[in-house]
């Protein structure tokens, strides 16, 4: 299969022409030029925000990636391992360089959209799909100073910005499995900028449990509204609404398959003010969100509600050539309720509040030597005042650049760590003291070129005060037994005028400090990239994409899991006034269980066509 795989890449190289972007976008664009989003990242200032790493995957990628859904895209990320119990629709986590499932932070537009509702604070994944998202962007490694809570392994952040390109799109390969799409946007007279976006998927594939007798379908629906302003030249207002509802069939057991249902409604409502002067920057936004999810379990509805309010409020400041600085604070209250019906009962209500206050600041000691401090503290309800921190040294000497960062993290408990209660006698602690971390870093960067470069990250990271059950199941503590995690990410790049390939590897250990490892967690995965672009074939011009991904063995809660190989393809061409596309995923049509027993899709070829208007 390696080998089927190297000579794909050679052959792809016999032609090529240079590839078409678009250009980055400006903050100023009231011409409404259709552009890459650029953000910029929470508590930054512009000399510290260099010692923040991030991959941001923009709207140009996620065109040539073809995906259809978040999981498409971050699967293709080194570092991020995925488990979705069954095809699309299903409960989806995802392990950051083998921390927990409810360690990576996920926000919209830089504000975090937790469900307080789930029981240990985890974000699904599963239930997004890419059509209404704009750009990601993803945090690998504590980032608490910058997000707060539950930042201990990262954070991953979603961009609903206004796309200026007005287009359609159609895509699947039968009536049950489709896919379409539209966004439209509009200036106004008096200056408005007006963007709707909308999409439906369905899927119908498979059984969520390994060796179902049912297809497990699912259905969903997207509506992303954004509005732009500019009051002035110095201020613009931006408002935002994010809105989708996933509705998919699950299975109970292996051999209770019917009659379960899961229905699961979102909407996020963001409104900001941003402000730019000659030296420094403000922006203040307000955010609600609200999860309803519904469970029918065979007989019995299982319901689950969250809401969550912020309010935050931050400023940069360019104090010189050498030196940034910035500060900020934030006000977030959560509250939510559950009842689990049926033969296991649970249930929980209450809310928690956090005021945090933050700031950073980013020295140049030389034009070579770059110092940056980040710096965060949260005052919460129940586990009081907490203080999360970030050291960043860089240093750069000829092509070689490398540095270090020390960092801490945290997490605190959800409600139902606090306040819940089930039918086998677990029952929250509102005495509960956070999670916490020590995260330390070793990155470096070669340049060979202005076209070649390669990268490695070393991180060794600790979590303390891990909240669990006790050992009679009649609470939940901090467990005195800690994670240690650490692990070696590397990364060549290829960017030419008409190709780009990166080559990754990721080696990580995830063990208690007991010394038995962590479940879910594979010891080594590799994989490419690769992005091509053609104009002498025998059909004409046309683009090319393939992804690859090797993950290793590991062990999960039925034993051993054997490795994978995972191939996707897509390839678009223009025709008539339309973009024609064509993906392939799981191409080598690999049978695989990630987690154990919850079957996943194999090779699916998808047909669609997007036209612009």
């Amino acid at each position: 299969m390696r080998i089927i795989f190297v000579c794909l890449i050679f052959i792809l190289n016999v032609f090529s022409v240079k590839a078409e972007s678009l250009p980055n976008c400006k903050w100023d664009n009231r011409s409404g030029t259709p552009c890459v989003n650029i953000t910029k990242t929470n508590n930054t200032s512009k000399i510290s925000e260099a010692g923040v790493f991030k991959t941001v995957i923009n709207k140009q990628d996620i065109i040539n990636s073809g995906a259809n859904s978040v999981i498409d895209i971050l699967k293709t990320v080194s570092g991020l391992d995925i488990y979705q119990t069954g095809p699309a629709g299903q409960q989806t986590s995802i392990f950051t360089r083998g921390s927990e499932s409810n360690h990576t932070m996920v926000l919209l537009n830089g504000v975090a959209i937790n469900d307080q509702s789930a029981t240990n604070g985890l974000f699904d994944f599963g239930q997004d799909f890419i059509q209404t998202i704009q750009q990601i962007e993803i945090y690998k490694g504590s980032s608490g100073a910058q997000f707060g809570p539950s930042a201990i392994a990262g954070a991953i952040n979603f961009i609903t910005a206004i796309d200026y390109t007005n287009q359609y799109s159609i895509s699947g390969f039968d009536g049950r499995n489709s896919s379409s799409d539209g966004n439209f946007t509009s200036i106004t007279d008096n200056g408005w900028h007006l963007n709707i976006r909308g999409a439906a998927n369905q899927s119908d594939t498979g059984s969520a449990k390994a060796d179902g007798n049912e297809n497990d379908d699912a259905t969903n629906f997207q509506i992303n509204l954004n509005a732009e302003k500019w009051i002035n030249d110095n201020t613009k207002i931006k408002s935002t609404v994010y809105t989708r509802q996933t509705r998919a069939k699950y299975d109970g057991s292996a051999t209770d398959e019917t009659g379960y249902v899961a229905d699961n409604k979102m909407i996020a409502l963001q409104t900001g003010i941003n402000k730019i002067y000659q030296n420094k920057e403000d922006n203040l936004i307000f955010h609600y969100h609200n999860y309803d999810r519904e469970y029918k379990n065979s007989g019995f509805l299982d319901e689950y509600y969250s809401s969550s309010l912020t309010v935050k409020g931050e400023r940069k400041i360019d104090s010189n050539e050498n030196f940034s600085f910035g500060y900020g604070s934030e006000y977030k209250y959560d509250w939510g309720n559950f009842e689990n019906r049926g033969s296991y009962t649970a249930s929980t209500k209450g809310h928690v509040k956090d005021l945090a206050l933050f700031t950073n600041a980013g020295y140049k000691i030389s034009e070579n030597q770059t110092l940056s401090f980040y710096a965060r503290s949260d005052d919460h309800n129940t586990t009081g005042r907490n203080e999360t921190y970030k050291l960043n040294y860089t240093q750069v000497l000829g092509q070689f650049k490398f540095g270090g960062s020390h960092s801490t993290g945290l997490r605190n408990p959800s409600l139902y760590e606090l306040y819940g209660s089930d039918s086998a006698g677990i029952g929250g602690n509102i005495n509960l003291a956070p999670e916490k971390s020590r995260t330390n870093e070793l990155f470096g960067e070669y340049i060979f070129s202005d076209k070649l470069k390669f990268t490695s990250t070393a991180y060794r990271a600790t979590i303390l005060d891990r909240i669990g059950s006790n050992s009679g199941y009649t609470a939940h503590e901090n467990k005195q037994i800690d994670l240690n995690q650490e692990g070696l990410e590397s990364e060549l790049t290829f960017n030419g005028e008409n190709q780009v390939i990166s080559i990754f590897t990721n080696f990580s250990k995830s063990k208690k400090t007991s010394g038995s490892p962590q479940l879910r967690r594979p010891d080594i995965t590799y994989g490419s990239n690769y992005l091509k672009k053609f104009v002498n074939s025998p059909i004409g011009p046309f683009n090319m994409n393939l992804n690859y991904k090797f993950t290793g063995k590991h062990t999960d809660t039925s034993g051993k899991v054997k490795s994978t190989n995972l191939l996707d393809m897509s390839a678009s061409k223009n025709l008539y006034g339309s973009t024609w596309n064509l993906n392939i995923s799981n191409l080598l049509n690999e049978r695989y269980e990630k987690p154990a027993t919850y079957s996943q899709d194999g090779r699916q070829l998808r047909i669609g066509v997007v036209r612009k208007y």
